[in-house]
């Protein structure tokens, strides 16, 4: 259980940093965060957050990264609005976020993607592929999934959509 006094230090320190690097960040791209810093980051100033689950072979998001995720207006509006967070769905890292522990449980196998893209990007009618976008509300519930490359345009006019 997180305690009022923590609560409030997270708050002052996100706040710091935020100011400290709003310009910054505008000019450097995309603030990409962790999803251990996602969770603390939501309990103190709840935001939308957008997911980019990628793989170093994927050319379309290899594409996406050199082109829509340096585009200022992108980086300027994803800065601004959400939490935006960058996973390689092949990483053998354990990740907490909140209370739960997600590994890689295909490690070792073909096709070896992360519990938490699954969790999160699988369809019912098709196999997990990439890229894959996610947005969700501040309330971490998702709003929106996209599994195609994404210019710089159509990402500014789903940014515009959402809620």
């Amino acid at each position: 259980m997180i305690g009022p006094r923590r609560i409030f230090l997270l708050f002052i320190a996100t706040t710091m940093l935020s100011w400290n690097n709003v310009a910054a960040q505008e000019h450097m791209g995309v603030n990409w965060i962790s999803f251990e810093q996602l969770h603390d980051s939501l309990l103190v100033h709840p935001k939308k957050v957008f997911i980019d689950f990628y793989a170093d072979w994927c050319a379309p998001c290899l594409k996406m990264d050199e082109v829509a995720f340096k585009d200022p207006m992108v980086v300027k509006q994803l800065n601004k609005d959400f939490y935006a967070i960058r996973m390689n769905v092949e990483t053998t890292d354990t990740i907490v976020f909140g209370q739960q522990v997600f590994t890689n449980k295909r490690a070792h196998r073909r096709n070896p993607v992360h519990e938490i893209p699954l969790l999160l990007a699988s369809r019912q009618d098709a196999p997990f592929s990439l890229p894959a976008l996610v947005f969700m509300d501040s309330s971490f519930n998702a709003q929106a999934r996209y599994f195609q490359y994404l210019d710089a345009e159509q990402l500014l006019e789903i940014f515009e959509k959402m809620p």
